[in-house]
C-alpha cells in the first residue's frame, strides 16, 4: 500500500470513530493553515481558528467522495440524467427564463441548451443544490483526506475570501459533498473567478437564478467555448479500429488521423476540425465519439468524458423536445 493510501486508510479509521468530531480539536495542521491565510489573505489568524473551531469532520462526506458517479460505466451513468422528468423540466426552466437565457447567449455566445443542462445535472434546475455545509465539507477535505488535501485547503482558503467578499454566512451556507455551491455548482474559487452580477443587485449570489445563468455561460466563455461550435457526433469504427493510447479530453487529431485509425464520423463535420476520441462503455462493447473543442470546454466543469457526454446529450434532449413541442403547438 502506498503512503498517501496508507494515510487515508488511517484518517478513515479514526474518523469512523469520531464521524462528527470537529476540525479544531483533531487535526494539527488547523493552525499551520489559519497561520497562512493570515499571512496571504489578510484574515486574522484568530478569526479564521474561531470559523474552524465550528467546522465538523463528516465521515459520510469522505464516504460520498470515495465513490462518484463518475465512476459507473457510460451505461448506468447515462440513465441518472437522461430521464423524461428531467428533460421536461429542462423545457419549463427554459420557457419560464427564456429571456435571462437568451441575453447570456447573446453576451456570451454559449448555446442556452448547455446552460440549461449544466443546472438540470447539476442541482435539477435548482432544486437540489447540496445538504452539507460548504464549511464542513471544505474542512473535513483539507484536513482528513489526503489524496487532496492541498487542493481542498486552497478551497477553504478561498472560501473564507469568498464569506468575505460575497458577505456569505459561511457557517451556514449549504453545499455539495465537496464544497460546491449555487445552481451550477461552483467550487470556491469558481465562485470567485468565473461569478458575474447578471440580475444587476450588486451581488454575485449564485442562489439567483439570474446571477446562475449568467456565470455558467461566463465560465464556458471563459474557457474557450466556440460560439455556434459542434460539440460530438457518434463515430462508426472499422473492424480493424485502433484506438489512439494517448486520446485524452483535449481535442489534438484530425480527422484523416482518426479515419487511418479507422474511425469516421456518422455525419458530415468540418474536415478542419480537431478531434479526440471519446469511448464510453456499453453492455454489448464500446460506443465511439468524435469530441470538439466544445466537449473539451464542457469537461472543464467536470473533468470526466461521461459528465461531458450526459451534458451534451441532455443539451440536445432538452432543445429537440421543445422545439417539437413548439412546432406541435403551431399547428
Amino acid at each position: 500500500m502506498s503512503p498517501s493510501r496508507r494515510a487515508l486508510a488511517v484518517s478513515l479509521l479514526l474518523l469512523a470513530c469520531l464521524p462528527f468530531a470537529a476540525v479544531a480539536d483533531d487535526h494539527p495542521g488547523v493552525e499551520a493553515f489559519a497561520d497562512k491565510v493570515a499571512r496571504e489573505k489578510g484574515i486574522p489568524r484568530q478569526q479564521v481558528l474561531d470559523i474552524l473551531s465550528g467546522a465538523k469532520t463528516r465521515q459520510d462526506i469522505l464516504d460520498a467522495i470515495s465513490r462518484p458517479a463518475e465512476a459507473k460505466p457510460w451505461y448506468q451513468y447515462r440513465p441518472i440524467f437522461l430521464t423524461p422528468e428531467r428533460i421536461g423540466k429542462g423545457i419549463a426552466f427554459w420557457d419560464e427564463h427564456e429571456k435571462t437565457l437568451a441575453r447570456a447567449a447573446e453576451k456570451y455566445g454559449v448555446d442556452p441548451s448547455v446552460i440549461v443542462a449544466i443546472l438540470g445535472v447539476e442541482t435539477h434546475y435548482g432544486e437540489i443544490t447540496g445538504r452539507y455545509r460548504v464549511l464542513d465539507a471544505l474542512a473535513t477535505l483539507a484536513f482528513h483526506y489526503p489524496p487532496r488535501e492541498s487542493f481542498f485547503q486552497g478551497e477553504l482558503e478561498e472560501y473564507l475570501v469568498l464569506g468575505r467578499e460575497e458577505h456569505l454566512p459561511l457557517d451556514e451556507t449549504m453545499g455539495s459533498y465537496a464544497g460546491a455551491m449555487g445552481f451550477g455548482q461552483f467550487i470556491p474559487s469558481s465562485y470567485r473567478e468565473y461569478a458575474v452580477d447578471f440580475d444587476g443587485d450588486g451581488q454575485r449570489n449564485l442562489w439567483s437564478v439570474d446571477d446562475a445563468i449568467g456565470s455558467v455561460a461566463n465560465y464556458f466563455a471563459r474557457h474557450g467555448w466556440e460560439r455556434g461550435g459542434p460539440v460530438a457526433v457518434r463515430a462508426k469504427a472499422a473492424p480493424s479500429a485502433r484506438p489512439p493510447e494517448d486520446a485524452g479530453l483535449k481535442p489534438e487529431f484530425t480527422l484523416a488521423e482518426m479515419a487511418r485509425r479507422g474511425f469516421s464520423p456518422e455525419r458530415k463535420v468540418d474536415a478542419g476540425e480537431p478531434v479526440t476520441l471519446v469511448t464510453l462503455e456499453q453492455p454489448d462493447g464500446p460506443e465511439y465519439w468524435l469530441g470538439f473543442e466544445n466537449f473539451y470546454v464542457i469537461s472543464r466543469y467536470n473533468h470526466s468524458p461521461l459528465y461531458a457526454m450526459a451534458v451534451h446529450q441532455l443539451g440536445r434532449a432538452i432543445e429537440e423536445a421543445r422545439d417539437y413541442q413548439a412546432a406541435d403547438a403551431a399547428k
